[in-house]
């Protein structure tokens, strides 16, 4: 008996791995993560399958549903939205899964701040403008190391992709002001890929009103740098006059 924690991409299904995929159209017993994920890919699960929706329940009905499947040597998809590395809350179950010495692996997947960038058409790693990219949260219920903190992460330029933020779009805006500027372009993306997506953009100065404006909330990316400018450097990718190992001639 195996746990498989499978990510569930941003929520268009076109968006499961192929891995992934195969997983849930075979699986006996599916815990998905709420309304995070979609009707369509939950859908794709057999219809005698055992269905959990994990939004109803506590870690350790998780834990139960474990150590049933344990029993019955019943194989569990575990499904979480977006790629179950990130904020996918996995450790607490694979630590009680270590505990029962039950085998589990994990199937990554698209993250909502890849489909986010994809929605904006944009390229987050821009040449001499932002080469790194951070994923962070704001500090809420759930608090950050202080040297984790937006504030501290904004000095270095790069370019933020904010989970779990929105409802706190105000203070962020603020934190970020000082060191990216209140004119820095900023772009909110509500339900990456879904049927409903909704885009804003703006600046760190007017972002807060616009959301507000377009009436968004949970489940949208905050991504904020130059990276979102159409910059017009060009990387030395593809220059005629740089070679590299990762570029031969085609003949």
């Amino acid at each position: 008996m195996k746990v498989t924690f499978i990510g569930a991409g941003p929520g268009d299904p076109d968006l499961l791995t192929v891995k992934a995929r195969r997983l849930i159209e075979n699986c006996r017993c599916l815990i998905y993560a709420g309304s995070l994920v979609s009707d369509e890919v939950v859908a794709l699960a057999p219809v005698n399958a055992e269905l959990h929706n994990s939004a109803e329940m506590s870690l350790e009905q998780m834990v139960d549903v474990y150590k049933r499947a344990k029993e019955i040597d019943m194989d569990v998809a575990r499904l979480h939205t977006g790629d179950p590395s990130l904020y996918g809350a996995i450790l607490e179950q694979m630590n009680e899964l270590d505990a029962l010495g039950i085998e589990y692996d994990v199937v990554p997947g698209v993250s909502s701040f890849q489909a986010a960038a994809a929605a904006l058409k944009i390229e987050l790693t821009v040449p001499e403008k932002s080469q790194a990219v951070i994923i962070a949260r704001n500090g809420g219920r759930t608090p950050v190391p202080a040297s984790q903190e937006l504030e501290q992460l904004a000095k270095s330029g790069a370019t933020l992709c904010i989970f779990l933020s929105v409802q706190a779009i105000d203070e962020v805006a603020q934190k970020l002001a000082p060191h990216y500027g209140p004119q820095a372009p900023t772009a909110a993306v509500y339900r990456a890929s879904w049927p409903d997506q909704k885009i804003v953009t703006g600046t760190l100065a007017d972002i807060a009103e616009k959301i507000k404006q377009a009436g968004i909330g949970n489940m949208t990316m905050i991504i904020v740098g130059p990276a979102l400018e159409r910059a017009q450097t060009a990387s030395k990718l593809y220059d005629p006059s740089f070679t590299h190992a990762f570029r031969t001639a085609i003949r």
